[in-house]
């Protein structure tokens, strides 16, 4: 999987989980502060790409995540290890 294909999954992701408009996701997005997200929503979101990706995220690989493209980055060495 590229980065773009990880990038527009996780956009259709947050959109379709927290009622979000793709368009105003972005790369450089904060999760916490622009979309808005909680402790809560990220859990959800982990658990949603793992299920994705069949991969298990361990939380410290989700601890520095503040950006939409942190999600990408994480989820790009998880998937092409």
């Amino acid at each position: 999987m590229t980065k773009e294909e990880i990038l527009k999954k996780i956009q259709e992701m947050l959109a379709q989980l927290f009622d979000l408009d793709p368009e105003e996701i972005k790369p450089e997005s904060k999760l916490f502060e622009e979309l808005e997200l909680d402790s809560i929503d990220a859990v959800d979101l982990v658990v949603k790409l793992q299920k994705q990706i069949g991969k298990k995220i361990m939380p410290e690989d989700f601890k520095q995540v503040r950006t939409v493209q942190d999600v990408v980055d994480v989820v790009d060495r998880l998937v092409n290890k």
